[in-house]
Parts: C-alpha cells; structure tokens; sequence
C-alpha cells in the first residue's frame, strides 16, 4: 500500500490465504482496505494479478494493468490499460509504466508484456513488479525517493526474469534511490516450504557494498514506513 498526496494504492494485491500453491504465511489486514484510490498491476501471472483480491476491492476502485492484459480483467468496473512511457494521473500524482523484463502469461492469454511503476508526487517512488535486471533502470527515474526491489521468488532460487539479491543490490546500484526497500519475499511461500528473512538481508548486505549511499530499510509483511 503506497500512501502519497491523498491517494492511496495498491500493488499486485493478494487478499488471501492461499492461492495455487502457494500459502500466505501472515495474516492478512486486520481491517478493510478502504478509500483506495486505484490497484496497480505489474503482469497477469496469478500471484500478481489474483482476481477474487480484486473483486474483494470496493466496486469501482480503477485497476491499472500493462496495455493488451485487459482480458483477465474484463469484467471489473474500471480498467485502464498503460503501456511503458504511458501515464495517468489520480489527483496530484501521477502513474507512469515502465521497461520489465519478466515474461507473464496465464491460462488462454499472454500479455505482451509485464511492468513497472513510477509513481511521482511529492514523493517519487518505483515499483518494480517481476523484473530482471536491465541496464536501463539507469535512466527509470531521476531522483527516486523510493525503490521496491523485488529480492526473492517462491524457490530455493530464482529463475531468470527476478531479481535475487545479488541481482536486487545492482538494480539499486543503476536506480540510485534515497532509500530502497526489500519486497517479494516473507508473504507467500509454496505448501512445503517456509519463508526466510535471508534474502533482504543478504541484499542490504550486497547493496551496501554496490550502492552504499542508498539507505536500505527492511520491512516485515505489514509494516509501515513513513518517508
């Protein structure tokens, strides 16, 4: 949840206990999520675009998913599609898609592609949905306040298309936030497998060494940060 100038969103939600295989290893919000602005969508794989936490949503709240991934969608209220460089405005913030390099598909559809977010306000902030590293986060944003580095996947390792903590801490080397924060790991984890605290750790270690101006703050699911 991103709280910025009055408006508040949503990234990749998932509102429940459990979904395929994998199981919400905290609790879910103890009370409702309430005058939400809009839900960003980075991709359409279902631990990110996970339609029952959408409709769970108030009727209306808009939902921000990469052009051409509209299909899974449908049948909500309001979709409003973006394309990478494209933006949209909620207020006094504005909502621009950015370059991920992460392939996304779900049963009968394959979105052409997968993104990030830029959210700009008082405040810039990235989010980076599922992303390899590329080196054109250099030139993402100038003057991040804020960087959501994925850092994990569902595995004992990740495949290309993530970032692991080596990955992460170069990714935060080329965006140069103020302050960077873990994301992707700690919520979720397949049926046999517990969650670990390594991963943040071991990038703040990393990141610390690549991008030591970088203030890097980690997070338990369900913490809040106020910058």
């Amino acid at each position: 949840m991103l709280e910025l100038d009055g408006v508040r969103l949503l990234t990749d939600p998932v509102l429940r206990k459990r979904i395929l295989h994998l199981r919400r290893r905290v609790p879910l919000p103890a009370e409702p999520l309430t005058e939400l602005t809009a839900a960003l969508i980075s991709h359409v794989h279902y631990d990110h675009l996970d339609l029952p936490s959408l409709r769970s949503l108030a009727p209306g709240v808009p939902v921000v998913v990469p052009r051409g991934s509209r299909r899974p969608v449908r049948r909500l209220a309001d979709v409003r599609e973006l394309g990478v460089g494209e933006e949209i405005r909620f207020g006094e913030v504005s909502v621009r898609a950015t370059p991920a390099e992460h392939r996304s598909a779900r049963v009968l559809h394959r979105s052409p592609t997968s993104v990030g977010y830029v959210i700009s306000g008082s405040r810039r902030i990235y989010f980076a949905g599922d992303t390899d590293l590329f080196p054109e986060m250099a030139d993402i944003a100038e003057s991040l306040d804020l960087a959501l580095v994925p850092v994990a996947g569902w595995g004992a390792k990740v495949g290309p298309g993530h970032l692991d903590p080596e990955r992460a801490a170069r990714a935060v080397q080329l965006l140069r936030p103020r302050t960077a924060v873990p994301i992707h790991w700690g919520t979720l984890s397949p049926a046999h497998r517990e969650t670990s605290d390594e991963p943040p750790r071991t990038f703040r270690e990393l990141a610390a060494h690549l991008a030591p101006e970088v203030e890097v703050r980690i997070l338990a699911p369900g913490e809040m940060l106020r910058f």
